[in-house]
């Protein structure tokens, strides 16, 4: 298994601030979420550079006693150049699908699925609502940007059982809005 995991909520929105940490209800989320993927037997550990998703993994790597890998290629996904206005770049992207999207987002899930896919089995990757769902909808071929929508510190499972990467549980999904 390789597990993906939403980081824990933010202590402030995109529009507030560019890299803000975890609200302390996304810290009891992500100390929740360490003793979960500790009873499914995770091992190793990846984060995102971003700091909701350093804050996140910081229970598990103290319970494992490890350190996660801090790589960007699982990261958020890049706002392109020229949009002063994120939120409302995110909220168009995330109702549309990736047929319509540039090639740099396509190099950018491509890039991503090929990193998640040669990890060794039993690793958590920390990470984002966008990049997870640009993941499951590689894996599942589905050309949807929002596959799902997982909730804050939620649990995918991706198996490698028959050969590529596939979904074999999705997280629990959020009942709130996303931006």
């Amino acid at each position: 298994m390789i597990y993906l995991v939403r980081h824990g909520e933010a202590a402030a929105v995109w529009g507030d601030h560019p890299d803000p940490g975890l609200s302390e209800l996304g810290q009891k989320q992500a100390a929740a979420a360490a003793d979960a993927l500790m009873a499914l037997g995770a091992t190793s550990a990846i984060s995102s550079p971003m700091l909701r998703c350093r804050e996140t993994a910081l229970p598990f790597e103290q319970r494992m006693g490890l350190v996660a890998t801090v790589v960007p290629e699982i990261s958020e996904i890049d706002t392109p150049e020229g949009i002063d206005e994120r939120a409302t770049w995110l909220r168009t992207l995330m109702a549309g699908d990736w047929q319509g999207g540039s090639h740099s987002f396509v190099d950018w899930r491509r890039a991503m699925l090929d990193f998640v896919s040669g990890l060794p089995d039993q690793t958590v990757v920390f990470s984002h609502f966008v990049a997870i769902n640009a993941l499951v909808g590689m894996i599942e071929a589905d050309p949807r940007v929002v596959v799902f929508r997982p909730g804050h510190c939620s649990v995918t499972q991706l198996t490698r059982a028959k050969g590529p990467l596939s979904v074999a549980e999705y997280g629990s999904e959020s009942a709130t809005r996303v931006l």
